[in-house]
């Protein structure tokens, strides 16, 4: 990737039967509180879009307005706000009272439908000769969150994905403070259909560092802490790192994004793989962290064909 002269390093090798089959070039970016502690690859601060890991930053609002404390949100209930979920019965479940309690109908929901991320729960609707609804797209929770935030307010919720909906403004709003941006960046939209903003990685970092390290939002750490399989699900980065780690957060995003922060010593890092290919994400990001000696999570680094047999290695270079 070459945008504005930006210099991508190559992050991670597959390597079949001696040869590199395929290489996969990035950037990571580690940061503590309002300093880069380390850059991998030369960014030049170019805004990328945050995608998913947008979700827990857009979900501060649920604290800034007190639709927690207004609608008795449990733990697993905010962390499905913030997930990237699977789809499987278990994030359907909490999204259904979820619904229930801020008296919605699936038409009101404007991410559309897509099947859904988990492999079990695809097979699943199959077998029950069902077809994937609107809460098996993966963002259906940030959704049913806006319309809550929009029910709590008295904002209109034909339109919540409308770029200048008060919703979609007090949700830029608070990222560019959180995330500490004294400039404008160029907004889409996502694949769900709602505003995304872009950013330099470093400020993706400070970001997660203020939501996560602040006391005022502390519900929404814990929700990440204790409810790792809502955030994620079945294969998914963010669970993985989540369930083998005592003190981190973790979220992926589209575009080969994965953001991760230490909670204990309030620093944190953003690994983005130019062609977002997971399982190099993947094996970038467990790899730096254990070699930070943030924890010690298991990921394998085999290239197994069909049969089960192992022929090649996946080699990372953070």
């Amino acid at each position: 990737m070459n945008n504005l002269n930006t210099q991508s390093e190559k992050l991670v090798d597959f390597i079949r039967d001696g040869l590199i089959e395929t290489e996969h070039y990035g950037y990571v970016v580690r940061c503590s509180k309002n300093h880069v502690a380390e850059k991998i690859g030369d960014d030049k601060n170019y805004p990328f879009y945050l995608r998913s890991c947008a979700k827990p930053l857009q979900a501060s609002l649920l604290v800034d307005y007190g639709l927690d404390k207004e609608y008795d949100l449990t733990s697993s209930e905010i962390a499905v706000c913030c997930a990237s979920h699977a789809g499987e019965t278990v994030h359907i479940n909490i999204l259904k009272k979820l619904m229930e309690k801020f008296e919605l109908f699936e038409d009101d929901l404007k991410c559309g439908v897509t099947e859904p991320l988990s492999q079990r729960a695809q097979r699943k609707l199959i077998l029950n000769n069902e077809k994937p609804t609107v809460l098996h797209n993966n963002c259906s929770g940030k959704h049913i969150m806006m319309l809550g935030l929009c029910r709590l307010k008295g904002w209109d919720i034909e339109n919540y994905d409308d770029l200048n909906h008060p919703l979609q403004l007090e949700i830029k709003k608070r990222i560019y403070e959180l995330c500490e941006l004294k400039q404008r960046f160029p907004i889409t939209k996502d694949g769900c259909g709602v505003p995304i903003c872009s950013m330099p990685l470093a400020n993706m970092v400070f970001g997660y560092l203020n939501l996560f390290c602040n006391p005022k939002y502390e519900v929404i750490k814990n929700a990440f802490l204790e409810n790792p399989y809502i955030i994620g699900g079945e294969n998914r980065t963010d669970t993985k790192i989540l369930e083998n780690s005592k003190n981190l957060i973790a979220k992926v995003g589209a575009g080969g994004l994965c953001i991760v922060i230490n909670t204990e010593i309030e620093e944190g890092f953003v690994v983005k793989i130019c062609d977002a290919n997971m399982q190099a994400r993947e094996v970038a990001t467990i790899d730096l962290i254990n070699n930070l000696h943030w924890a010690n999570i298991e990921v394998s680094h085999d290239i197994v064909i069909n049969n089960g047999e192992k022929v090649g290695k996946i080699v990372s270079m953070v």
